[in-house]
């Protein structure tokens, strides 16, 4: 028979062990954990073992369900609980569906990824999605007093170690002016669409969702206070908050600027042809005035064009990857980049598009190529530019003045408080 108490992740627990019978339960304090350890012993030592009947344990896929209906749908996007529903479903449940919740291990999820890593079936991104789906539902089981533990913390450098990363697709610059020529050709349509996605980088939901208030074009193109207010989404057919829920602000370029500019006026003609009053919200409306279907767009518009002027197949996300890359290597920093972007931090740019960074000081490599000879006149030559010090007078001594002088009594170890530098 044992009774200890430890603690983990900042709360105290009891965990017993008797006749190979093993639970655990979560105490708030040290002193509460000891009182409790004590009674425990006690009432073990004179045969009651009532502490140790358990409720029915759950399991993985009892417990996620529950989880998946009362917080994630309760408190996050719709989206988002629709990602953690089919995570769980296709990836989660069919591994540790049937297993206790309490009796799943750190090397067990270890081999998992281990497995989805060898069969090269999932992508990083993937990988992730279904780690931090994991991660959600057994931090959830811990606040519960359900698991000891949380065994899905801080894996994601062992798992994600030797997974390549995929890097971001984008069209060149001469890519871009041919593909928005074919859009001008074969869908004049949705120019002023595709036209926004590669100067602004937004979402296809964050372009599908835009409206006209959103919108400042300033007095004049001159004016530099133009820019696009991004602060809605348009998702799985709801209208919802751009991404972490970051509204931010995103400059517009003088021909985008125009371009709206006549887009807008020709919208606001229409209605007045019509004999309607007020102009329809959204920038880039269906024929019946709602959100158009990104799905549709990508492929009875954007496929079209692409194949139209003689390019690869990219996917919606590759025209912001494309706005990245352009701005870059315009000259722009990463920190403007991830501000127009409304990335999370800047290492997610810095992960994603640091690669593109033109090396600006590559003199410096090229340095290393010159012959020694040359080093060596650069070398006296930066030297001969210094002013000469002064010499430092040498203070000779023999053997008997250094023993009498240093270490002795009322002396110190500095055998000359002026000799501190050189310079002085």
């Amino acid at each position: 028979m044992s009774v200890k108490i430890r603690k983990r992740a900042g709360s105290w627990w009891v965990f017993i062990d008797h006749h190979g019978r093993r639970k655990a339960k979560r105490v708030g304090s040290r002193e509460a954990a000891e009182r409790v350890r004590r009674i425990i012993e006690a009432r073990l030592a004179l045969g009651d073992t009532g502490v140790l009947n358990q409720e029915p344990r759950q399991t993985f896929k009892q417990y996620g369900t529950r989880w998946l209906e009362v917080h994630a749908r309760a408190h996050c996007k719709i989206s988002t609980s629709e990602r953690y529903e089919q995570v769980l479903r296709l990836n989660l449940y069919p591994r540790f569906g049937n297993t206790a919740i309490d009796a799943i291990t750190r090397n067990q999820i270890r081999d998992f990824f281990s497995e989805l890593c060898t069969s090269k079936k999932c992508g990083l991104g993937t990988l992730k999605n279904i780690l931090a789906t994991l991660r959600a539902v057994l931090s959830h089981a811990f606040e519960a007093e359900l698991i000891a533990s949380n065994p899905a913390v801080r894996l994601g450098r062992f798992v994600f170690r030797d997974v390549r990363k995929r890097e971001a697709d984008f069209l060149t610059r001469g890519e871009v002016e041919s593909f928005l020529t074919a859009v001008r050709v074969h869908r004049p349509d949705r120019y002023a669409l595709f036209l926004t996605a590669v100067r602004t980088g937004l979402r296809v939901g964050e372009l599908l969702a835009l409206h006209w208030d959103d919108i400042q074009f300033a007095e004049d193109e001159d004016d530099s206070n133009r820019f696009i207010l991004v602060r809605h989404n348009y998702t799985h057919g709801h209208f919802t908050t751009p991404k972490n829920h970051k509204t931010r602000r995103v400059d517009m370029s003088k021909e985008l600027r125009r371009i709206l500019l006549e887009r807008r006026d020709a919208a606001m003609l229409k209605m007045f042809e019509r004999g309607e009053g007020n102009l329809l919200p959204l920038v880039f409306p269906s024929e019946t005035g709602g959100p158009l279907d990104g799905v549709n767009v990508y492929h009875r518009d954007l496929l079209p064009c692409l194949q139209a002027a003689g390019l690869r197949r990219v996917t919606f996300h590759a025209l912001r990857h494309s706005y990245a890359s352009l701005l870059i290597q315009a000259g722009a920093n990463l920190a403007y980049v991830k501000e127009q972007l409304g990335h999370s931090s800047i290492q997610v740019t810095v992960d994603t598009y640091g690669h593109l960074i033109p090396g600006a000081n590559i003199s410096w490599s090229d340095q290393l190529d010159m012959p020694a000879v040359k080093s060596s006149r650069a070398t006296t030559s930066q030297q001969s530019a210094t002013q000469a010090q002064p010499a430092v007078k040498e203070r000779t001594m023999n053997e008997s003045q250094l023993i009498e002088i240093v270490g002795g009594p009322a002396r110190i170890r500095t055998l000359d408080q002026r000799i501190m530098s050189p310079l002085l």
